[in-house]
């Protein structure tokens, strides 16, 4: 009879050699070699072997008893996970036993954050967000989605039984990928909030990682410079929405007039649940502009995060540009459109952390390196009309 945690301490050996040949490159700033490829190929192979090894051997013994595997229930493992994580965010890897760390520990050497955690992190993040708030979020377990769209498809009246014919259209299918990005922080925790119950120290990483996700995340979906960056694509820097441009009637100077002509540039398909997307201080010059624009604001309904401006939501970003002759790499300083059917979110459940003891000892603090998977990217930009500072 094979031992099967041997089996997978073999395992985790494997994955480990196979990590610190990527982990030396990185450190270099360079490609991997031909060999160190190789050499990880094999590595993989291996392991893919081992797991079935380790599969084989658990069948095996379970028949040999005459029994079927312990199935342990859901809720039950959750709490073992739980427990498992925060006795490693307090003392470090080497505080777990093997079967601790087989419950918590991802193949890549990271620790997998809890599952009620993890949907704490997501609960706050359309709070900070605003453009969680208004686009479309899709959970994925892949590294890409691909977003398709057709040319519209005409369509005519009559029944085909009395001759009626239908109209004929050359639907052109388009094809391209929403890519998830990796996002990386770092949050440092004093070794006393350490020792709080799991409760508060699970708020305090909540709160640390949902408030630098959001802002990093609202940033690359408004300004992101695409998966060649490594970033979402930014809705202000797509192609399509770029060339759907209105222009400032008055360069440098925005006026009501002009946020209401993108308004009624926007197909009449786009307009039920669309909302205007500028910067605080844009929305400040409009409001100065007292003779045309008091009667278009309306004021917050009780409960409503969002003003109104001509019966449609007013969200602020400060990441959108204010009209000025000083804009030279952007220049749409005001969007109109529908966000949920115009733009898509994709994020890939499931975040890791690693705990970093020695990095911040000096200062009495443990460093937590938390990695995310999320992208993003315009899937209808016809959705969209941009307003162009016209410089």
């Amino acid at each position: 009879m094979r031992n099967i945690e041997a089996l997978k301490q073999r395992k985790g050996t494997l994955v480990k050699e196979a990590r610190a040949i990527t982990d030396i490159a990185e450190k270099e700033n360079r490609n991997l070699t031909q060999e160190e490829k190789n050499q990880i190929d094999k590595t993989l192979v291996d392991i893919r072997e081992m797991d079935g090894d380790i599969a084989r051997e658990e069948r095996l013994q379970a028949i040999e008893m005459n029994r079927a595997p312990a199935v342990v229930p859901v809720e039950e493992r959750k709490k073992e996970k739980r427990s498992a994580f925060f006795k490693y965010i307090r003392n470090g890897r080497s505080g777990l036993n093997p079967e601790e760390r087989a419950l918590v520990e991802d193949t890549s050497g990271l620790y997998m954050v809890p599952e009620d955690l993890d949907a704490e992190i997501y609960r706050e993040l359309p709070q900070i967000n605003v453009i969680r708030q208004m686009a479309t979020i899709r959970q994925t377990t892949r590294d890409k989605v691909a977003r398709r769209g057709l040319t519209e498809v005409a369509m005519g009246w009559g029944k085909l039984e009395t001759g009626a014919l239908v109209t004929e259209t050359t639907p052109t299918p388009e094809k391209d990928f929403i890519y998830v990005e990796d996002l990386t922080g770092l949050v440092k925790v004093g070794k006393d909030e350490l020792m709080d119950s799991d409760d508060i120290l699970a708020g305090i990483l909540a709160n640390s990682f949902a408030i630098a996700r959001a802002n990093a995340e609202a940033m690359a979906f408004v300004v992101g410079t695409g998966h060649a960056n490594h970033q979402p694509d930014g809705v202000t820097l797509d192609a399509t929405v770029i060339a759907n441009y209105i222009d400032l009637d008055t360069a440098d100077t925005i006026v009501p007039d002009d946020v209401i002509d993108i308004e009624y540039a926007l197909p009449a398909q786009y307009k039920n649940g669309a909302s205007f997307l500028w910067h605080p201080t844009t929305e400040g010059m409009l409001r100065k502009v007292k003779a045309t624009a008091n009667y278009l604001w309306t004021p917050n309904i009780q409960g409503s995060p969002a003003k109104v401006f001509d019966g449609y939501s007013v969200y602020n970003s400060s990441d959108m540009i204010v009209p000025a002759s000083t804009n030279t790499d952007r220049s749409i300083v005001a969007l109109f459109g529908n966000w949920k059917l115009g733009y898509t979110i994709v994020d890939r459940m499931g975040m890791s952390i690693q705990r970093l003891d020695e990095l911040y000892a000096e200062s009495g603090l443990v460093g937590f390196l938390c990695h995310f998977r999320v992208g993003g990217g315009v899937v209808r930009p016809n959705a969209f009309r941009a307003l162009d500072n016209n410089t």
